[in-house]
C-alpha cells in the first residue's frame, strides 16, 4: 500500500495488538481478492538503520504468513512497536500468526 488514505481506512478496521507490533486489517469491498500489506515504523523505534531493519523483518514475516493466513480482499497494516526489534524472529512469527487468526474471525 502506498496511499495515505488506505492506511487511514485500515485504521478504522480490526486491530490486534501484540508485544512487537499492532496488526490492522480492513476488508475492502472492491471485489479484488488480493491481500495488500503496509508497514509503519516511526522514529520512536530508533534511527534509520534500526527502522529499516525492523521493516525488513516485518516484510519477511508478511511474505511468509500472509499468502496463506491473510484475509483475502483485505488491507493489512503492521505498525511496529518499540520492543519489537529486540524480539526473536520466531516469537514475531508466532505473534503474527495469532494476530491473523484474531482479525480473521
Amino acid at each position: 500500500m502506498t496511499k495515505r488514505k488506505d492506511y487511514l481506512a485500515a485504521n478504522a478496521g480490526r486491530r490486534a495488538p501484540m508485544p512487537g507490533f499492532v496488526l490492522l486489517m480492513r476488508p475492502r469491498a472492491d471485489g479484488d481478492p488480493t491481500v495488500r500489506i503496509g508497514y509503519t515504523v516511526t522514529k520512536k523505534i530508533g534511527n534509520a538503520v534500526i527502522r529499516n531493519r525492523f521493516k525488513r523483518r516485518l516484510r519477511a514475516l508478511a511474505a511468509e504468513l500472509l499468502p496463506t493466513a491473510g484475509v483475502h480482499g483485505a488491507d493489512h497494516v503492521l505498525i511496529a512497536r518499540a520492543g519489537g526489534i529486540e524480539r526473536d524472529f520466531s516469537a514475531l512469527r508466532d505473534e503474527l500468526a495469532k494476530a491473523l487468526r484474531k482479525v480473521g474471525r
